[in-house]
Formats: structure tokens, C-alpha cells, sequence
């Protein structure tokens, strides 16, 4: 089901407030689990948004949901219209071995588009104990690592996928007990030198915590150089990453935590890269995290709540992230029925409006794509 939802009577924003404007729906069909949405804004305004969709195999008798299957591909569904309407979703990648997951869009500054993504492949029930045990597993898959996409026509079509390489820090290998090529879900981002930085996630160990490190291609992500350590922790795990980079130039990672009571933790690089002071702690719960630049250089951070009321949260930063503790957290959506929500992704869809995209269920029912449109309080 494509659609929209409607607009909820609220008052006006003071300056530098924000406001919900209305949520709708993007896409809905109770035959699919539709999730992990990444939007981008092209120039002549049009709205891309990539998501993953597998079949929901409740519907074939299986008791519970899963973010695995062997039938998971990328899809990505269009706007021209300010994301009101919504063209219906067409699959852009299948891989060959397996199901692929969380599509994670880059426009970079020539409007070539980058996605982001990595694979689990379907094994035998039983089978994967007879694989090495360095190579990385979950149940009855094995993974397939990273791998990125590349368009040159804004998303019509998409070369052939390939591999970012595998770094030393990681000592997990794939089904095919090569070394795993890099991956991560959250947003690249391309600095203003127009290098593209990205935060990966490995592990030291087959059976060890995740940490984060930094790459860095200078050549459009055909290519990619190792950088530096993010973050790292002998109990706390760092995975999921979002990266935004400040006006001054310092780069902040916005990341995904295990072993932390839900919490957000942040990190920050002052010299391009190169190195990341001591990871801290945010003092609140929320994960994944996207950051957006507004038209005033204030930051809107977003996040899924996967606590009750489940939903979906924000804060507003300032230019520099420097007040990420104490910014006062705005509730989005508190309507949500369970835990398998959120992983929102935000465009702006003009000077003074946002649309924050996320997948979201009520009542434990289908795995939607959905959206909430924002008024940014900015002066005009």
C-alpha cells in the first residue's frame, strides 16, 4: 500500500523550535518486512528512498520475524512531489548468494549516487558448524561482508556491485573463508575536501565485541584507504555508525552501542580523520542515529526508541555537536508496537521542512516504510 498519513493539529514553532507537521505512510504491504530506510534529496528536488524488503514469513507459518533471508532485496521507491506520493518500490539489487540488508545512500557532490550495503547467505540447517570458525555467523547463516553500488543517473540504473577491502583489525571471514570485506549500516558522508569518510565495524576476534574504525577514499569510494581507530572497548560494542561533519571540520560519529543499556555513545575526530578522541557517552538511550545539517547549521539528530513508548526520537544540536548531553530529546512517535522499529534516515524537502524516514509497526503488524514531516523553526 503507497500512501500518506495526516497532518496533526499542532501549534507553530517558536525560532529555532521544530514541530510535526504530519506523518505518512511510503510503503506497506502486510506480504513484506520492509525496513532499514536511507533518503536522499536530489538537486532538482525528487526524493530517493532505499530500503530492504524480504518476504514476511509469518505469512508462511514461521512463528516470529527475522532480519535474515535468503529472499532480502534493495528496493528504492521515488517523489516528485515533496514526498507526498510515492512510485511503487522496484528492486534495484539481488545478490547472487544470498539477502542483502540495509541500504545506506550517499549523494555525492557531482549527484553520483553510492549505496552502501552487505549480505547474509542461507545455509542448510546444520551446516554451518562445519565451516571454519573464523568465518562470521548467525543461526543458519553465514555473511557475505560488505559491498557497495554505484549510479550515475540517480538510481536508474547501478554498475556492478563491489568490494571495499578487508582491514587488519578484522579477524572474521566470509562463507567463502576469504578475508570479510568491510561493511557497516549508518550514513557516509563526503567532507568538504570532498574525500568520502565512512565507519566500518569489525571484530578482533570470531567470537569478540565490534569496534569502529575510519576509512577514506579520495576517488569517489572506488577506492579506500584505512584511517584510524573510532572506538573501542573490551565490554561495550560499537556498530551501527552514522558520521556528520561539523562547519569547524571536526568529524562526529554518532553510534550504535551493545552491552550499554541501549545507550548512544559519540566520537570525535578534530584533525580530519586521523585520529578519535576517547569515545564518550551520551547519557540517553536511542540507536541507530542520522544527523542532518539544517539551513542554520543547527544539527537534527534522529533515532529509533526502542524502549516503551516505542518509537521514534530527536534532539537539535548545535552547529558543532558539542551539546549532545544536555539537548532536550523531542518525541517523534511513541505509538509503536514493539521493538523491530526505527533506523531513521532525514532529508530536508526545502528551507523549512524535514521528512524523517524510518520502518515502523503497530500492534506487531506489517513492517512498513514510513515518514514523518517536520517544520524546522527556521527564521525565514
Amino acid at each position: 500500500m503507497l500512501g500518506t498519513g495526516g497532518a496533526l493539529a499542532v501549534a507553530g514553532p517558536a525560532a529555532g523550535e521544530i514541530r510535526v507537521l504530519e506523518h505518512r505512510t511510503i510503503y506497506s504491504d502486510r506480504a513484506f518486512h520492509s525496513a532499514f530506510p536511507s533518503i536522499v534529496r536530489r538537486t532538482d528536488g525528487e526524493l530517493l528512498v532505499a530500503f530492504r524488503r524480504a518476504p514476511d514469513r509469518r505469512r508462511f507459518g514461521a512463528k516470529h520475524w527475522t532480519h535474515t533471508d535468503p529472499n532480502s532485496y534493495l528496493v528504492l521507491t521515488r517523489s516528485r512531489d515533496l514526498g507526498v506520493s510515492w512510485t511503487q518500490p522496484e528492486v534495484f539489487f539481488a545478490h547472487e548468494f544470498g539477502g542483502s540488508q540495509d541500504p545506506c545512500l550517499l549523494q555525492l557532490a557531482d549527484e553520483t549516487l553510492l549505496c552502501a550495503s552487505y549480505a547474509w547467505a542461507w545455509m542448510p540447517p546444520g551446516t554451518t558448524g562445519l565451516l571454519d570458525n573464523s568465518v562470521a555467523k548467525n543461526g543458519d547463516y553465514a555473511f557475505l561482508g560488505g559491498f557497495l553500488l554505484r549510479s550515475e543517473d540517480g538510481g536508474r540504473s547501478w554498475g556492478r556491485r563491489f568490494s571495499p577491502p578487508s582491514i587488519q583489525a578484522e579477524a572474521r571471514r566470509d562463507l567463502f573463508n576469504a578475508p570479510l570485506s568491510s561493511y557497516n549500516r549508518g550514513a557516509m558522508l563526503q567532507g568538504m575536501d570532498g574525500r568520502i569518510f565512512w565507519v566500518i565495524a569489525t571484530s578482533p576476534a570470531a567470537d569478540g565485541v565490534t569496534e569502529n574504525h575510519l576509512l577514506v577514499s579520495a576517488d569517489n569510494g572506488s577506492n579506500w584507504e584505512y584511517a584510524s581507530l573510532v572506538a573501542r572497548d573490551e565490554v561495550v560494542a560499537f556498530n551501527e555508525t552514522s558520521l556528520y561533519e561539523t562547519p569547524g571540520g571536526d568529524l562526529v560519529a554518532f553510534m550504535r552501542t551493545a552491552n550499554f543499556d541501549g545507550r548512544m555513545a559519540v566520537a570525535r575526530s578534530r584533525d580530519g580523520g586521523r585520529s578519535f578522541q576517547p569515545w564518550a557517552d551520551t547519557g540517553f538511550q536511542g540507536h541507530p542515529a542520522h544527523a542532518l545539517r539544517l539551513p542554520d547549521n543547527r544539527v537534527l539528530l534522529v533515532y529509533g526508541y526502542r524502549h516503551e513508548p516505542y518509537g521514534i526520537r530527536a534532539r537539535i544540536l548545535n552547529a558543532e555537536c558539542t551539546d549532545i548531553t544536555t539537548a532536550p530529546e523531542i518525541v517523534l512517535r511513541n505509538d509503536g508496537g514493539g521493538v523491530d522499529l526505527g533506523y531513521p534516515w532525514s532529508a530536508l524537502i526545502d528551507q523549512h521542512r524535514v521528512i524523517v524516514v524510518y520502518y515502523f509497526n503497530q500492534h506487531d503488524g506489517p513492517r512498513g516504510i514510513e515518514a514523518t514531516v517536520l517544520e524546522t523553526g527556521v527564521e525565514p
